[in-house]
């Protein structure tokens, strides 16, 4: 017997897929249904199902995040998606298989028949852990090596509050008080970092998570969480504003 637990923030769609599995699947024992992720963690943690069909899409917390929270993983993943681009990307990351919705009954016990196999060579989970695993080097705070004078100084980005052009050169400001002086002019540097960091004037490289206010007094400016005011230029103060607000 396979024991399976569904994820959904819909009833309807969990009662349709109970439907199906109940009239199609005789070998299919639904331990639990979930429309809170939160609370299906626990039960996924607590139950140990074999497969978990899951909803990639859900307004508290997507799919991924909820892989990304398991403790227990030694089990097949189905991937349920009204949304192609969603079913395309889980297969990609290695779920076992993806369901669209509606579901079809044959596609559904194609992808039983996969579980089954799965669990009959003790390869229940495998494919989970590598999502899980991408998930968790996805996450690990990207680091960047600054050229710096007769060495060279890696860094998280997350580290660096921001950016000030020096003509030639680039002084980097870090969370804990350092300078550092990159022989890079400002738009070099601007290019080696990630969307976290946006050219709010054409002397400063604000990281954005640091950004605390803005005022629109004196012209415009920002302050970082170590109180620093920055100014913003006036042709970049709609594009920022759109960023902060997304």
């Amino acid at each position: 017997m396979i024991r399976a637990i569904i994820i959904d923030d819909e009833f309807n769609a969990i009662n349709n897929l109970k439907w199906e599995i109940e009239n199609f699947c005789d070998d299919i024992e639904i331990c639990d249904t979930f429309t809170n992720p939160k609370n299906a963690i626990s039960a996924i943690n607590y139950l140990k199902p074999d497969c978990v069909f899951l909803d990639i899409e859900m307004p508290e917390m997507d799919g991924f995040q909820l892989l990304a929270q398991l403790e227990y993983r030694d089990f097949d993943l189905i991937i349920t998606t009204a949304y192609d681009n969603y079913a395309i990307k889980a297969f990609k990351e290695h779920a076992i298989d993806y369901l669209l919705k509606p579901i079809d009954s044959e596609d559904l016990n194609n992808t039983i028949a996969r579980v089954r196999k799965n669990k009959t060579k003790n390869n229940l989970g495998e494919e989970v852990k590598k999502i899980i695993d991408t998930i968790s080097r996805e996450n690990q705070p990207k680091r960047i090596a600054l050229p710096l004078v007769g060495k060279t100084k890696y860094v998280n980005m997350v580290d660096i509050l921001y950016c000030k052009s020096d003509g030639n050169y680039t002084e980097i400001y870090l969370k804990n008080s350092e300078k550092e002086m990159l022989s890079k002019k400002l738009k070099e540097f601007e290019d080696m970092t990630s969307d976290d960091f946006f050219r709010v004037h054409n002397s400063y490289l604000v990281n954005i998570n640091s950004i605390k206010e803005f005022v629109k007094s004196d012209g415009g400016y920002i302050v970082l969480e170590d109180g620093t005011h920055i100014p913003v230029s006036r042709s970049k103060k709609t594009d920022l504003l759109a960023v902060l607000n997304s």
